[in-house]
């Protein structure tokens, strides 16, 4: 007689089970009971057909009872909820919600895949009519339901797991407002907080009200709305409440069956999937498993180890003798244009088993391009690696835009395979620019953690300089040294640092004291390890590497940032965003009342910076901006994803408005208006006793307001010139001096760049006419290249094709040719002056330069320099 086996729950894990163990067992007798009205069903999927992102409801159920039926022979029973397990009997007594029928059905094995449930803890006023959890299908139908009847404008989610943040993402999409309310101080407790204030950057600046280490306290229902009350006594006005706090194992019926369960009341099973009853087995969320790594028993409950399961014991009941090994927990989810995945352990669970960082494990951070940067699209990689000193890899974590889940999905395979980072150096991946590039992200974790091990480089994590920063005690005891150039460093800086560029440092490394800790940064981390490697091999023996760069280290301080939405930068978490949003218009409000005459469409302007590169977008902004007309509404898309950061300084330093930003797909959208909203006419406000100014100046170092309106200012101010001697002819020496003059051009300084012996023939015209010369100055001038287009590399020119190289590069990043930057630069008034005496002894005429260049001698600079804070020979 061929046996029975009942299985109670039919999502993930009993299907899969009931569907195996057919193909398995073709003569056993196989019945599913589910107490919902829907089996199979993609209860992942329910957040994007709330937000319309999966558009048909029949989408999201992959199987149904009489599909199960016809192609398995499987008896499925919904609207069935077990209410005893009998052990004794080897029976289960259910009851058919449908008719109220109590029945018993005898079993030779039973299943449990119970699932579980979302937590909802006794919080007063939690039964609220507009208060709803999202697990089931039902659940998801009165979620779209009250969403299409009752068109809230607000919604709060609390909790910033996964389905929270799908959640809020969704719940926008359909144009509410939404707040997420966390009680840690962090979303995604998957992975550490470091990585996760990349999330909490992006759900600022894609206008997500963030609300972290609060909990509510009481919900209060008054005419339709809910009022949270939260622990911090901060009050949250909403429409509608996502309740998405956390989950808890559907155990209860295994527990009155005398089943064993853990302190979180998860079944305790063996590798078989057996539990302590007699023929009883149980997968799926509802059981505690071994984590991979440790070896140890936790609770992970995922859609994709519930499938696993539920093969492996279908084929245990078929006769095998398979097991499991454990779970590594590998999840990834989707945060607007953010993408964010996990695997393993993180340093927070490293702590909590006692472990001590860089004694018991490693941490190797870095960010990398999700394929090669010359290749349209390539867009930033934040990677987290931690392994121990003999190369095992603990866990990772990944953000970015794209190729994130086949980095963390790499880690995970090595990982399951107890690989090492030796392993990961070695790996050998698919290559192609569209895709990746030739030392792949992982590759390049490997390669990072070795240099680790080998104490080729050491790194100081954000919180490790932040702490520094805190201590006044430390403070004559390191130094902060900047290695980007002279043009990023306008845009951004670390307070207190000292400048040194890359290119400088062998020259100028006698300027750091040799006792001190030095701490090297750049923008992702790439050249401040290459100056950690000058320095460690020139006598410097106590150097950090900033980990991550300025583009992890600000996304540190998103809260500090000056990218703020609708205009203002929250005061005191939920009460002042309600004041403001009650005060404002939502961000789909303000767009409306643009188009419909609030702001013009003659005041508003747009430009397209998609795929400019740094300092692209900063420059194209300012030929916009001294374009247009004072109040003119400036629209700027760019896919640079530091330049929405970088925007707010060079408008606090330009006196112009930054309106507000957003996030569009993975452009970010930045709205500047022409001009200070605060200054007066003049740019300054003064009376006898009480000077004030706009503020988006600076303090100069005699303590004089210096207002960023126009250069109008309060008193005498410092001078803010630039002057650059070009006395270089190569390619990428004078590509690199006017980078650095249109960026300081664009921040509105003036500048004057010095052409002298080889840099004049940068100046020279291509197709000059013909000049009667001596026969000397002839053969000089035959010798030296013609033009901006005949210069060459200092390094690497390979006979020209390192130049064609440089030049095809530059192309394909849509970096500008030194031709576009020159004309650039002519047209933002930077003062083009030949060095008159160089031109006699070089045999140069003016004829043969270029339109718009002045000729004056070294007096004539001196002048401009004494006016000048920064004056650079190149």
């Amino acid at each position: 007689m061929a046996k029975k086996t009942v299985i109670i729950g039919g999502v993930a894990g009993g299907a899969t089970t009931a569907a195996r163990l057919r193909r398995r067992d073709e003569n056993m007798q196989i019945v599913m009971l589910e107490r919902g009205g829907y089996i199979s069903y993609a209860n992942c999927g329910l957040p994007y057909y709330i937000g319309d992102v999966i558009k048909s409801r029949d989408a999201l159920l992959l199987q149904t009872p009489e599909a199960m039926k016809a192609k398995f022979d499987i008896d499925v029973r919904i609207m069935s909820e077990v209410t005893r397990i009998l052990p004794e009997e080897k029976a289960v007594e259910v009851k058919n919600l449908k008719t109220g029928e109590i029945y018993r059905e005898s079993y030779d094995n039973l299943v449990l895949a119970t699932g579980s449930s979302p937590v909802k803890p006794p919080i007063p006023g939690i039964d609220g009519e507009n208060i709803f959890t999202l697990w089931s299908v039902p659940d998801t139908d009165r979620i779209k339901s009250y969403i299409t009847e009752k068109k809230p404008r607000r919604a709060a989610v609390i909790g910033g797991g996964f389905i929270g943040l799908e959640m809020a993402e969704n719940l926008h999409e359909q144009g509410l407002d939404v707040a997420v309310i966390e009680m840690q101080n962090q979303v995604m407790a998957p992975l550490d907080a470091d990585m996760a204030n990349l999330l909490h950057e992006n759900l600022r600046m894609n206008g997500i009200e963030l609300i972290l280490g609060d909990g509510v306290k009481e919900f209060h229902q008054a005419e339709g709305k809910t009022r949270l009350e939260l622990t911090s006594g901060a009050v949250v006005e909403t429409d509608m409440v996502i309740l998405s706090i956390g989950v808890r194992p559907n155990s209860e019926l295994a527990a009155q069956a005398g089943a064993t369960l853990n302190k979180r009341g998860g079944i305790q099973v063996d590798a078989y999937f057996r539990t302590s009853l007699p023929d009883v087995y149980a997968v799926g969320d509802v059981i505690e498993v071994d984590h991979f790594v440790t070896k140890e028993k936790t609770m992970i409950p995922l859609a994709g180890p519930a499938n696993k399961q539920a093969r492996i014991l279908a084929d245990h009941l078929a006769g095998d003798q398979k097991t499991y090994n454990g779970t590594l927990g590998t999840s990834v989810a989707k945060v607007f244009d953010l993408h964010a995945a996990s695997v393993g352990l993180n340093e927070k669970q490293l702590k909590t088993l006692g472990k001590v960082k860089n004694q018991d494990y490693f941490i190797a951070l870095i960010n990398q391009k999700s394929h090669a940067g010359y290749y349209p699209g390539a867009v930033p990689l934040t990677l987290k690696m931690l392994f121990d000193k003999d190369g095992k890899i603990f866990g990772g974590q990944v953000v970015g835009q794209d190729g994130v889940d086949k980095r963390i999905d790499t880690l995970a395979t090595v990982m399951r395979l107890n690989g090492t980072i030796y392993d990961l150096e070695e790996l050998e991946l698919a290559y192609a620019p569209p895709f990746s590039s030739a030392k792949d992200p992982v590759n390049m974790l490997g390669f990072t953690a070795e240099n680790i091990l080998r104490q080729m480089v050491r790194f100081m994590e954000c919180d490790e300089l932040e702490a520094m920063l805190a201590d006044p005690e430390k403070k004559e005891t390191y130094t902060i040294l900047d290695v980007t150039e002279e043009m990023e460093r306008m845009v951004y800086s670390i307070p207190g640092s000292y400048h040194i560029p890359l290119g400088k440092l062998r020259e100028r490394m006698e300027e750091l004291d040799r006792e001190k800790l030095i701490i090297p940064y750049c923008a992702i981390g790439v050249r401040s390890y290459n100056a950690a490697r000058i320095l460690s091999q020139n006598g410097f023996g106590n150097v950090a590497v900033l980990a991550g760069g300025t583009a992890f280290y600000k996304s540190m301080h998103w809260e500090d940032a000056d990218v703020f939405h609708s205009g203002d930068k929250p005061e005191d978490g939920a009460q002042s965003a309600q004041k403001q949003k009650e005060e404002e218009p939502s961000e789909a409000g303000q767009e409306k009342m643009w188009k419909e005459g609030a702001i013009s469409d003659k005041e508003l302007r747009v430009l397209d910076c998609c795929g400019l590169q740094c300092p692209g977008p900063i420059m194209k902004v300012h030929e916009a901006i001294s374009e247009m007309k004072e109040n003119e509404v400036l629209k700027v898309c760019a896919t640079d994803m530091g330049f929405a950061a970088d925007i707010g300084s060079w408008c606090r330093r330009t006196g112009n408005t930054l309106v507000r930003t957003e996030r569009v797909d993975k452009e970010n959208i930045v709205y500047i208006r022409k001009g200070s909203d605060c200054c007066t006419a003049g740019g300054v406000r003064n009376d006898a006793e009480n000077v004030s100014c706009c503020g988006v100046g600076e303090m100069n170092q005699k303590g004089t307001q210096v207002c960023g309106t126009q250069g109008n200012q309060m008193s005498t101010e410092l001078p803010q010139g630039k002057t650059i001697i070009v006395f270089s002819g190569d390619l990428d020496k004078v590509l690199a001096s006017f980078i650095i003059a249109n960026g300081a051009a664009a921040m509105g300084r003036p500048v004057t760049m010095f052409f002298t012996f080889w840099g004049l023939n940068a100046l020279r015209k291509s197709d000059g006419p013909s000049v009667k010369k001596p026969f000397m100055e002839k053969m000089f001038g035959a010798m030296m290249p013609k033009g901006s287009r005949k210069l060459k590399l200092s390094k690497m020119n390979m006979a020209g094709m390192g130049t064609a190289m440089m030049k095809k590069v530059m192309k394909d990043k849509n970096v500008d040719s030194l031709e576009s930057l020159m004309q650039y630069a002519r047209k933002s008034g930077i003062r083009l002056v030949a060095c008159t005496m160089s031109m006699d002894i070089m045999g140069i005429t003016k004829e043969e330069l270029i339109d718009g260049v002045e000729f004056a001698g070294v007096a004539s600079y001196l002048g401009d320099a004494e006016e000048s804070n920064v004056n650079l020979f190149v």
